[in-house]
């Protein structure tokens, strides 16, 4: 069994409006990510958001713009991607750059018998890659949908592609 993860697909990064927007690059892989959540619908595999969700007073604020403050519009998944059938569908709020520090993103996983993960989001070099990271050393198969990802940082995100297949054993697709 194979999971999509779908990280930080937030107004706030997606939105030109949003207090910390990614560019045009991270617009440009909605329709990959809408391709894959259709795919995995057809499939009857699992699609798991995981979305950045900070109290106000959050300290990754001493390094970024304040952003996906609960509650708030800049936190919640774009408009073109949002859950239209919660069957198989899950949503995971995360305090930190991985999708794994201190969420149910394993628990979920293992209890839906998934072996490997597929991810897409932003921000290739920051959230992807730790959440990356994080699902190597438990021992999942990863998987990098090159055309789904993006970064503020063209040579961060050539980087982190690099690093997560050289380190992590990704498969780049």
């Amino acid at each position: 069994m194979k999971a999509l993860l779908i990280i930080d697909m937030l107004n706030d990064f997606i939105s030109e409006k949003g207090a910390l927007y990614c560019g045009k690059s991270a617009e440009e892989i909605v329709p990959s990510i809408k391709q894959l959540i259709q795919k995995f619908e057809k499939q009857g595999e699992p699609i798991i958001y995981i979305c950045d969700n900070h109290k106000k007073d959050d300290e990754e604020f001493k390094l970024f713009p304040v952003h996906c403050v609960e509650g708030s519009w800049g936190a919640e998944i774009i408009e073109e991607l949002k859950p239209k059938d919660l069957k198989l569908v899950y949503i995971v709020k995360k305090t930190k750059f991985s999708g794994f520090y201190k969420t149910d993103l394993e628990k979920i996983l293992k209890e839906l018998k998934v072996k490997e993960v597929w991810l897409t989001g932003v921000c290739t070099s920051i959230c992807v890659m730790d959440t990356a990271k994080d699902a190597y050393e438990r021992g999942f198969k990863i998987v990098v949908v090159e055309k789904a990802v993006a970064d503020f940082d063209k040579e961060f995100h050539k980087f982190a592609l690099t690093r997560m297949q050289r380190i992590y054993n990704a498969k780049i697709v």
